[in-house]
């Protein structure tokens, strides 16, 4: 039986969770995620755990904050005048805007963490930075990389 391996393509079902249980991602039944080996559009240890999965595997990874985003970097949050804001938003804790980054132009996700009378603060750290995860994974589809075209 075929293993997934660097350069395939591979259709998964997985439930992503945090140590306490509370799941915090899962793929749909009719729609599994979809990626290639290697590309690093995902986690690396979630690639890892892939590879090597024949279609059907099923397994469950633990992958430490280190191996997922890191720990929360206090370079990422920043406190902003509620004057700097568009007319239009009412800050709320938990609410999600878009900051131009300065030097390449880029939209960055940020959250709001705290809400004051004149500022907000906001946080460009990933939301599950600091969190072990836990990842059950069953493996439905590999498309075999079939070289360059």
């Amino acid at each position: 039986m075929a293993e997934a391996k660097e350069g395939d393509t591979v259709k998964v079902q997985y439930t992503g969770k945090l140590q306490d249980g509370t799941v915090f991602d899962q793929s749909e039944d009719e729609s599994p995620l979809e990626f290639t080996i290697g590309e690093g559009k995902l986690i690396p240890a979630f690639e890892e755990a892939v590879s090597g999965m024949s279609v059907g595997d099923k397994k469950s990874v633990d992958i430490s904050k280190d191996d997922a985003y890191g720990e929360p970097r206090e370079d990422l949050k920043m406190d902003v005048s509620k004057e700097d804001l568009p007319e239009d938003i009412d800050p709320q804790v938990g609410m999600q805007l878009q900051v131009k980054n300065q030097e390449t132009g880029k939209d960055i996700p940020v959250r709001i963490t705290e809400v004051e009378e004149e500022q907000i603060t906001i946080d460009a750290n990933h939301p599950l930075a600091g969190q072990d995860l836990t990842f059950d994974i069953e493996l439905v589809e590999i498309s075999e990389d079939e070289g360059e075209e």
